[in-house]
């Protein structure tokens, strides 16, 4: 993903953040586009099912689309759509992820769930979030979210050819 390596990002708590690489910017774009194209609200305070693009940026370089369902009973979250689009379409390594919310709402940082999968299954992907002070998206280390993350029994380690 990167060719050289960015400095890092001043103001922000995270050690690995560093600002976006040209395949990061891409993806932001289309999380983007898919939540512009997919939303189904006019007002943020009008109700969705909708709300929340993410895409997914494979280890081949492929990118992988997804939207959250919202329901009462708690619905999946669009990171979670997006990494299972990914592995239906044969990825076995995520490189990067984003999630932009609807009506310009820029780049989301993920839940806790959606962090905590990600600790267990892609301990090396890169997650973009929010810059500081609203700024800028950075990129960080997904471990940089979740310090001290509990590690399930079904975690896994960072392995391309792992098949989980």
């Amino acid at each position: 993903m990167t060719t050289g390596t960015p400095s890092p990002v001043a103001g922000t708590p995270f050690p690995s953040a560093r600002p976006l690489d040209a395949a990061e910017q891409e993806l932001l774009a289309a999380a983007t586009r898919t939540i512009d194209a997919a939303t189904d609200r006019t007002t943020p305070e009008a109700d969705g099912l909708h709300t929340v693009g993410a895409a997914v940026l494979d280890g081949e370089g492929r990118v992988h689309i997804g939207v959250n369902l919202y329901h009462f009973t708690g619905g999946p979250c669009a990171e979670l759509v997006a990494l299972g689009a990914a592995r239906a379409n044969g990825a076995r390594r995520v490189a990067a992820i984003v999630a932009v919310g609807d009506l310009g709402r820029g780049v989301l940082a993920p839940c806790g769930r959606d962090r905590q999968v990600l600790v267990d299954h892609h301990p090396g992907c890169r997650v973009l979030v929010p810059g500081p002070d609203g700024g800028e998206p950075v990129s960080v280390q997904v471990a940089d979210l979740l310090p001290g993350a509990y590690r399930s029994s079904t975690a896994v380690e960072e392995n391309p050819g792992h098949d989980h």
